[in-house]
């Protein structure tokens, strides 16, 4: 399997990122749906008067899905490992081990062209460094006089 460039990521991401607002906005517009239906019940209930008018209740959110219950439960799970900090020698290969699966590793041709790159920039300046050291060989005596 072929590994997702950045771009890729990134789309992918900004996707799920899309997809988690339009999840909370549909269940905010139920929410929205079921406390109108509450009101419209309270409103259509006569008023009590007298001595013994209950006390208004208030009204009960609407109950979650159960599938919205476990994604909470697993993202709470998911925040406590996180912040748990573990201890010792094993503490810090299991940090680095997480740190490793956060590199993004360049690709074979991405390894070739810039060594390609570090190879070329060597010869440039090894030959520019020889050419300086033989042109100064020749001008420092003849500048100093030591040479005449």
């Amino acid at each position: 399997m072929a590994k997702k460039s950045k771009t890729q990521k990134a789309k992918a991401s900004a996707a799920r990122a899309q997809k988690k607002v339009e999840q909370e906005s549909k269940a905010l517009e139920e929410a929205s749906e079921a406390s109108k239906k509450i009101a419209q019940a309270q409103q259509a209930q006569p008023e009590k008067k007298g001595l013994f008018k209950k006390a208004e209740a208030t009204p009960e959110p609407a109950p979650k899905p159960a599938s919205e219950k476990k994604q909470e439960k697993k993202i709470a799970k998911k925040e406590e490992k996180k912040h748990e900090p573990r201890k010792g020698l094993l503490g810090f290969l299991y940090n680095v081990r997480g740190e490793m699966r956060r590199v993004t590793w360049p690709g074979r041709q991405d390894v070739l062209r810039w060594s390609m790159v570090v190879v070329g920039a060597l010869v440039f300046f090894g030959l520019f460094t020889l050419v300086l050291d033989r042109v100064f060989a020749q001008l420092l005596p003849m500048i100093s006089g030591l040479g005449a």
